[in-house]
């Protein structure tokens, strides 16, 4: 299809409670929505960069500017375009995958809705409910650890992930394990906060029975990782190591993991993502659909991805109340511990037009008119 213009629009979000992670603490999203516009009818991109090169080196003030100067002219200057072919036609820029995911996937959604097909289906997912985890961020106290994730296994959550640090491991995940017992599917993520010389203090985790562990050295370091793996017994999961399908080859060929936390944005947008997935099931690694506190466009894309065969653990699929009094789309729910897959053509979910345009902080185009 031919792309007319491309709305770049930012929105301010603010959560219902600061995350806090290994690298800095959040109390609202600057989310920069991406909006293509076609012939056939518009679709939707979210981008999941961050205010500051913190988890990636990507940020959401870079995104935007690469978005508008490199990514989006050469699609304006194609006659037509399909969504398997943005990631060609940007391969020459290089990496910004965020922000290609984001423009990627507005091409994708407006394709999908031009011809009423689901992202589900288009993905290749076989089911039509997702078991829903939730991120936790680090606390206070452990007490106040406690009371949140007593919280959310009220709320149904069939997984509990556990964001640590130097200095905050070992207790609260004793508290944790012993406060909810051994059947709790229980995880953590380091966020690249620790280092080889580590691994004995790491190890110690073995004895709560975790699902994994997840990026605990930073990103460069896979033959670290593949070396840490001898010395623990808990799975290593790799997230910001793993920018493509042949890297997550890579990395499993190496033994650096043993399983795979898949991020679209992460690895420059859904298809790769697909990719990802299909290279992980051919190695026989388990998957599962990590989150950016996306709002509900990007939640509703990750469900359809998290629905492919080779999703095998509960992702951050959490509903949008988890972070977001108001979301921009009709709130995505958690039932008796699922997450429903959207299956209305394209993202399934479209910006609530009121809500949107009270939470947009700026908006610009590139290409011919916008229709508001």
């Amino acid at each position: 299809m031919k792309i007319v213009a491309v709305e770049l629009r930012r929105v301010h979000m603010p959560l219902v409670a600061p995350f806090r992670t290994s690298f800095g603490t959040q109390t609202s999203r600057d989310i920069l929505i991406v909006r293509a516009l076609t012939p056939a009818g518009e679709g939707w991109g979210e981008c999941v960069a961050l205010p500051e090169p913190s988890y990636s080196s990507e940020y959401i003030d870079g995104a935007q500017d690469v978005l508008r100067r490199f990514l989006i002219p050469p699609l304006l200057a194609l006659g037509h375009v399909a969504a398997q072919d943005v990631a060609r036609v940007l391969q020459p820029v290089r990496g910004h995958r965020m922000a290609k995911a984001a423009l990627e996937m507005a091409v994708l959604d407006a394709e999908l809705r031009a011809r009423g097909e689901p992202l589900a289906s288009y993905l290749g997912a076989v089911r039509n409910h997702v078991e829903a985890g939730v991120s936790v961020g680090i606390a206070d106290s452990v007490g106040q650890l406690l009371d949140i994730v007593g919280g959310f296994l009220d709320e149904g959550y069939a997984r509990i992930k556990l964001k640590i640090q130097p200095g905050w491991d070992l207790e609260p995940v004793a508290a944790v394990r012993e406060r909810f017992g051994d059947d709790l599917l229980l995880q953590v993520d380091a966020n690249t906060a620790y280092t080889l010389a580590d691994a004995p203090h790491l190890a110690k985790l073995d004895a709560f029975g975790l699902l994994l562990i997840e990026q605990p050295l930073p990103e460069e370091q896979v033959r670290a990782h593949a070396e840490l793996a001898k010395r623990l017994r808990t799975p290593i999961c790799l997230d910001e190591s793993i920018t493509s399908a042949v890297s997550a080859a890579d990395a499993i060929v190496m033994g650096a993991c043993s399983v795979v936390n898949i991020k679209a944005g992460r690895v420059g947008g859904y298809l790769e993502a697909r990719r990802v997935a299909e290279v992980c099931g051919a190695h026989g690694v388990p998957v599962w659909c990590g989150g950016m506190v996306e709002a509900g466009l990007g939640r509703a894309a990750n469900l359809a991805l998290a629905a492919r065969p080779e999703f095998l653990l509960p992702g951050d699929n959490s509903a949008s109340q988890r972070f977001y009094a108001q979301d921009i789309t009709e709130p995505l729910t958690l039932h008796d511990g699922m997450m429903p897959v959207p299956a209305a053509p394209g993202l399934g979910v479209t910006p609530i037009p009121e809500v949107l345009s009270e939470l947009t902080t700026s908006v610009e185009q590139v290409g011919g008119r916008v229709h508001q």
